[in-house]
Formats: C-alpha cells, sequence, structure tokens
C-alpha cells in the first residue's frame, strides 16, 4: 500500500475512535456549503465552563462572519489525541485553524507542518514554542498570576504563610501565572511561600486528592493548618482545593484565591467559600480567535498578540455588570442550537 494513503486512512481511523462527543461541527449563519470558510476551531478540551464559552464566542464570530466552524476537542488536555486531531485537520483541508496547544513544544511541529501546507493557524489560550502562527490571542497569564498574588498579599495584611498547588506541566499559560504568582509575593517581605512545587491534573477529581495531600503536609497540632493563604492556577485546580478545604473544615480559616471561574467557584466566593477569582475572558478569546482568522483570510492585516484581559474579582464586586457577565455568561444563547 502507499505510504501516504496509508498515513491518510491511518489519520481518518484516528478521527473516529477519539468520538463523536470530542468532534462536533458548528456552523456560522448560513448552511456549511453558503458559508465564505470553514475554520476549525481545537481547545484543548470541552469539560470545563471556560471551553464552552470559548465555544460560544467562536460561534457567535462564525454568524456574523457568515463562516462554518468545526469544534474538535480532544480527551482533557491529552496532546496526542490533539495532535492527531489536527493532522486530520490538515488532510481534510480546511481553510485555517485556531487552536489552543496542550503542550508548548509538542504541538508545534504539527502546526508547523499545517502552516506549511497553506493552512493559517491562530494560537489562543496558551502559547506555542513556534513563530509561524499569524496571531496569539490569550489573557496575560503573567499579569493575571501577578494579580493574583498581590490580591492574596492584601487579603493576609502583606504577612503569613502561603502555598500554591499547581496544573499540569508544559501548559504555559498556567506556567505563566504561576509564576507572576511567585514574583508578585516576593515584594511581600513578611510572606513565607512554604509550598509552590506541587502538581495536580487537569479535573476536579484528580485535583480534590492532591489538594488533600497537599494540605495534609501543613496540619497543626490542633487539626488546623500552618498556612494563612493558598494560590491555585486553573479552574479544575481551584475547584479541588475549594472541595478539599471544605472536607478538611478550613474553609473560612485560610484565604484562597483562585484563577478561572465556573458556576461552582462562583458559588463559593459569593457564599464566601473562596475569597478571589482571577478570571479571563473566555468568550472574548473564542470570538477574536475565528474573528482574526476570518480577517486574514479576506487580506486584512491582523495583531499579532491580543491580550484578552484578566479580572480580579471578589464578593465585593461580583454582581457589577461587567463582572457578571464575565462569571455568569448567556451560553445557551450561543451553545443551545448544538
Amino acid at each position: 500500500m502507499d505510504s501516504g494513503i496509508g498515513r491518510i486512512q491511518a489519520l481518518l481511523c484516528m478521527a473516529l475512535l477519539l468520538g463523536l462527543s470530542a468532534c462536533t461541527d458548528s456552523g456560522g449563519s448560513s448552511a456549511k456549503g453558503a458559508a465564505k470558510y470553514t475554520i476549525a476551531v481545537v481547545p484543548m478540551s470541552s469539560v470545563h465552563e471556560f471551553w464552552n464559552s470559548i465555544h460560544a464566542g467562536a460561534i457567535k464570530a462564525a454568524r456574523e462572519r457568515n463562516v462554518h466552524i468545526i469544534w474538535k476537542a480532544p480527551q482533557v488536555n491529552d496532546r496526542e489525541q490533539q495532535i492527531a486531531l489536527l493532522e486530520n485537520l490538515i488532510v481534510r483541508d480546511v481553510d485555517g485553524m485556531v487552536v489552543a496547544p496542550v503542550d508548548a513544544i509538542a504541538l508545534a511541529p504539527v502546526v508547523e507542518d499545517a502552516v506549511g501546507k497553506g493552512i493559517p493557524v491562530v494560537i489562543f489560550d496558551s502559547a506555542l514554542k513556534s513563530d509561524r502562527h499569524i496571531s496569539f490571542i490569550a489573557t496575560d497569564n503573567y499579569k493575571g498570576g501577578l494579580a493574583g498574588g498581590h490580591h492574596l498579599a492584601n487579603l493576609l495584611g502583606g504577612e503569613g504563610k502561603v502555598i500554591m498547588l499547581r496544573h499540569n506541566e508544559g501548559v504555559s499559560s498556567t506556567m505563566n501565572r504561576e509564576r507572576g504568582f511567585l514574583d508578585a509575593i516576593k515584594g511581600y517581605a513578611d510572606i513565607e511561600v512554604l509550598s509552590s512545587n506541587q502538581r495536580t491534573g487537569a479535573t476536579v477529581d484528580v485535583a480534590r486528592p492532591k489538594a488533600e495531600q497537599l494540605l495534609a503536609k501543613f496540619k497543626s497540632a490542633d487539626g488546623g493548618l500552618i498556612v494563612d493563604g493558598i494560590f491555585t492556577s486553573c479552574e479544575p485546580v481551584s475547584h479541588g482545593m475549594m472541595l478539599a478545604m471544605e472536607a478538611g473544615k478550613f474553609t473560612g480559616k485560610v484565604k484562597h484565591v483562585g484563577f478561572d471561574s465556573s458556576a461552582p467557584l462562583v458559588e463559593g466566593l459569593r457564599t464566601g467559600r473562596i475569597d478571589g477569582l482571577v478570571v479571563q475572558d473566555p468568550m472574548k478569546m473564542g470570538y477574536l480567535g475565528v474573528k482574526t482568522m476570518v480577517d486574514h483570510l479576506e487580506g486584512k492585516e491582523v495583531t499579532p498578540h491580543v491580550d484578552t484581559g484578566a479580572f480580579v474579582i471578589t464578593r465585593e464586586n461580583v454582581n457589577d455588570p461587567e463582572n457578571r457577565n464575565l462569571v455568569e455568561p448567556d451560553l445557551d444563547r450561543w451553545l443551545s442550537s448544538q
């Protein structure tokens, strides 16, 4: 069998094996055949509200610009599946791809392969170790980490002992948040970092036991904690830590600042189970990802790097209209027909 044909067949089989739940077409404002372009949007996963917001923003842009989008999500942060999905999209010869890389290094070769075959790529959410993409659209995660560090320091009155629970290795967005947090804390001479090297996975089910294990290391003789503050760098880790704090009866006794939002985290913020959330604007990210790709395909000049913002949400400001739109967006308006 010809090796090229065999490779194509293998990729198509891989795409089928990934399952219908991970691969869906999301049409624009018109039928696929009438759309100007077909653009693939490939997030890290689709199991968190963050990615659903990205999806909603992408659909909004697709309808406005009369393009067809293909939403393809791997299993949670699975780099090999994401590579296979991108390889399959190259074979399908889509007009462009909008990608959130699971791994900044591992995804670079397949993205560069796409560009080499004439398929432009926009990177969003998390950086890629390559300069071949046309634009990078994301939160300035380092600045978001700085904001989280300063907020926690202010809650502690500039003194105390803190810990940080990290996300997976290789995800540039969360690694930059963690670096920003630690750099912020360096500015407070009376705050000591007791632990900053522990990592967990990409789901709440994995994050909660890891958080419980970390908290167990810092229990005091009276059953409390010798820790005054905690920082967590993404939604599943923040949610897992919140649940671990509740299980250990530490809620309200230790300040906790998390990154990202979800319905449980926002409810936790309102009820005092978490003390601050650094949130992004994922709908804007998904919207601009598709819009930027369409602009490029139409020959317009695009901005190489777009910062979509990071915002500190507290119990005091969560109900402000702008903040409420960030943490409780109307996703059904865009996703209900998908």
